[in-house]
């Protein structure tokens, strides 16, 4: 239970707010570049902030106030000029800076332009995606995260607009107990009421509902660890208890302040899933796939990373409840724009998630102190072609070797699969299917 000072800090992201603040330390991932390739200029509202985002006739990228100063005119309406972005109403163009470059019909030649500015924040691409920095000088490093640079892949970018605050997304990844029945028992329950069970589920060995029923079974404790990048965390399970064995289990990487990645080395598909908070109760919700296939089975290569809109509602309104990341957003969303958690009653599953705020916690006053949080970059001389979020990670294997062969469902969409993750919307599903076949393939013929 937090008191509603400590829930405010944690959730409000505005400028000069102790979150706010802490976010605006990191490159911040807000849309897809495929998207910007067909939509030149579009308006963005990120940690608060209502900007615009454009691409230049040049090519050159740019994130800008939204209002021009001359009339106040909003740049949304803006259109590309050759080196920035022109207001609609009279043309003064504006470079990716903030600086007013241009003013037709103004005195030819004068100084008039070098006295106007507007803000304007650094933006990068990586990985199919464009990155604002959003903080003080200087700028840091765009850490190269693995999913978004890993050789020999498959990439393809799901996009949804939450209504609620960031927390509550991230959050989840502090909870690996949540599975046992969001995604088992009630995923059992939303099938069998749709008369689907029979279709989707009948492989108890493959799908994903009868492997986190099991989940539940057994469990002695819950711990967590500080790594170098964020957190690890999962499960202690005592066969006296009625789990199969005595073991330990791991669950999805948190790289800070709002990385989750799922997967890992041995597997072909792997995920980023990225809560980004548009303002104090709205999440840009990222969720990106990249396919690791094996050296001996060569992918496509891809000119643009393509993107989807991830539905969470039918054509008449309905929620959408049937995909893995889809039950996690109604979660999110029910709790309310933003939980309050002075009425939380928290227990043993809860221990990750007690971690992370104070991870959180402990980030914001650094900043607050002047000094400079976790994964902050700044010696390109230190910076190496490729990041692991996490220990599971820090393996050769990771980077070329991947288990071959169908272990789960995330191995099996060639099998039809797919149909239980967001993936299934993402334009790039074709390869991906393409590639698991082949997987698949090599391990028959190797034996594997």
């Amino acid at each position: 239970m937090l008191t509603a000072e400590q829930n405010d800090r944690l959730t409000q992201v505005g400028p000069g707010t102790p979150m706010g603040e802490l976010m605006r330390r990191y490159w911040i991932p807000i849309r897809p570049y495929a998207q910007l390739l067909d939509e030149k200029v579009m308006a963005v509202r990120i940690l608060g902030e209502d900007l615009v985002l454009f691409r230049a006739k040049n090519g050159n990228l740019g994130l800008v106030g939204q209002i021009c100063p001359h009339r106040n005119a909003q740049l949304k309406y803006g259109f590309p000029g050759e080196d920035g972005i022109r207001c609609c109403y009279h043309g003064w163009m504006f470079d990716g800076t903030g600086q007013c470059i241009d003013t037709p019909m103004e005195v030819p030649g004068g100084a008039f332009k070098d006295n106007i500015k507007i803000t304007g924040y650094p933006v990068q691409e990586l990985g199919g995606l464009v990155w604002a920095y959003m903080g003080p000088e200087p700028t840091p490093l765009l850490p190269p995260w693995s999913l978004l640079v890993f050789p020999n892949a498959l990439r393809q970018i799901g996009i949804a607009e939450l209504d609620c605050n960031w927390l509550q997304c991230h959050e989840n990844t502090g909870d690996p107990t949540h599975s046992a029945y969001l995604h088992g028992h009630y995923f059992k329950f939303l099938l069998e009421q749709e008369g689907k069970l029979d279709d989707r589920a009948a492989d108890e060995e493959t799908h994903t509902l009868y492997g986190r029923m099991k989940l539940e079974r057994g469990i002695e404790s819950l711990w967590v660890n500080p790594t170098k990048h964020g957190m690890e965390k999962g499960i202690n399970y005592s066969k006296s208890l009625g789990a199969d064995r005595d073991y330990k289990s791991r669950h999805s990487t948190v790289i800070f302040p709002f990385f989750t990645q799922t997967g890992g080395p041995t597997r072909p598909r792997q995920e980023f899933q990225i809560r980004v908070p548009i303002d104090d109760t709205h999440t840009y919700h990222i969720n990106y796939g990249c396919y690791l296939a094996p050296p001996k089975v060569q992918v496509p290569e891809q000119e643009v990373i393509p993107w989807y809109n991830v539905p969470l509602y039918d054509d008449n309104g309905k929620p959408l409840l049937d995909f893995v990341l889809a039950q996690d957003a109604h979660a999110w969303i029910s709790q309310g724009p933003i939980t309050d958690r002075t009425k939380e009653h928290l227990g043993r599953t809860d221990i990750p998630i007690v971690f992370m705020r104070r991870q959180l916690e402990e980030q914001m006053a650094i900043v607050e102190d002047g000094g400079e949080p976790m994964n902050v970059f700044r010696d390109p001389n230190q910076m190496p072609d490729l990041i692991h979020g996490g220990i599971w990670d820090e393996k050769d294997s990771a980077v070329i070797g991947v288990r071959t062969g169908v272990s789960n469902f995330r191995t099996a969409y060639h099998k039809g699969y797919g149909i239980d993750d967001a993936d299934r919307y993402g334009p790039a599903m074709p390869l991906v299917i393409e590639m698991m076949q082949k997987i698949e393939e090599l391990q028959t013929a190797e034996g594997d």
